[in-house]
């Protein structure tokens, strides 16, 4: 048996992590996670809010990203749509726009009950970045004049009276990198003294830990807290475990199941590397005796 396993084809262990990582795929598997003190932050700051409170979710992003922050930027979407907040969706980047119009055919799928300019809407991308912030935290139609699809924001039911981002009562940042979380906490949170929450990148959630607990309120940090995030949300409202959610465009455990491969892999990783030195080990225990 030995013997076998030494001289194991490295083209068979290729096979084998192939099929542990399409297997789960293709089974929609969900392994078994925990919910972190950080994701139940991000929903409490979202779910505490009275029914009906502003809250403006910019998609800082873009498509190199979106395996690690779709999952959670559809979650605040549905969150919100479940509360009937009203969303003003917005993006830093140029290519975040098109998962703006992503989130707003989800709500028009899942939630026909909302009304575009009524309940949600899009001020699509505009270039500047920080300058962008620094500008709407004072005078949102200085900058804006019309919404993504060119229409007068005098004349759209949620922006008519809407003076600046001051009249927000939550900002959330789903960021890639520069512009995103820290420029919307410099530049909108703090200023504004209003909260925050974000869904960020692996890399960057260690930056942003010093913002924690104000502005910051809470972090989704990468897949693992978009996964923690989704099962918060699956307790608290049940009908989004039915298969209508799990299995649409943007299933409702996207992140869960994209958990899956990572830890059957890992699995698989870790019982190579302790097979690996139970060989050598015994091969060096048997080449003392001789």
């Amino acid at each position: 048996m030995l013997n076998l396993l030494r001289n194991l084809d490295r083209r068979l262990i290729f096979l084998i992590m192939g099929l542990a990582v399409a297997v789960p795929v293709l089974m929609r598997f969900e392994p078994p996670s925990e919910v972190t003190m950080m994701d139940q932050n991000v929903f409490n700051a979202i779910e505490e809010l009275p029914d009906g409170s502003r809250v403006l979710l910019s998609f800082d992003f873009d498509p190199g990203s979106q395996g690690e922050l779709l999952p959670m930027a559809m979650s605040f979407t549905r969150h919100l749509a479940e509360k009937r907040h009203k969303i003003y969706f917005m993006c830093l980047w140029p290519l975040g726009e098109p998962f703006i119009e992503d989130a707003m055919k989800l709500l028009q799928e899942e939630y026909p009950d909302l009304q575009y300019g009524t309940d949600y809407m899009s001020f699509g991308y505009k270039p500047g970045g920080e300058a962008v912030i620094k500008n709407i935290i004072v005078d949102w139609k200085q900058l804006f004049i019309t919404d993504s699809r060119k229409q007068d924001l005098n004349e759209i039911p949620m922006t008519k009276k809407l003076k600046s981002a001051k009249a927000m009562n939550l900002f959330i940042s789903i960021s890639a990198g520069d512009p995103g979380t820290k420029q919307w906490i410099q530049y909108a949170a703090n200023p504004a003294g209003i909260a925050m929450v974000s869904g960020c990148t692996g890399v960057q959630a260690p930056l942003f830990y010093p913002y924690i607990p104000e502005p910051l309120t809470g972090l989704l940090a990468a897949i693992k807290g978009a996964a923690g995030y989704e099962k918060i949300m699956i307790e608290h409202y049940p009908s989004l475990k039915t298969p209508e959610f799990v299995k649409a465009r943007f299933s409702s455990t996207a992140a869960q199941q994209r958990m899956g491969p990572q830890f059957v892999a890992h699995l698989l990783m870790v019982a190579l590397i302790i097979m690996g030195n139970i060989i050598f080990f015994v091969d060096r225990s048997r080449g003392a005796t001789r």
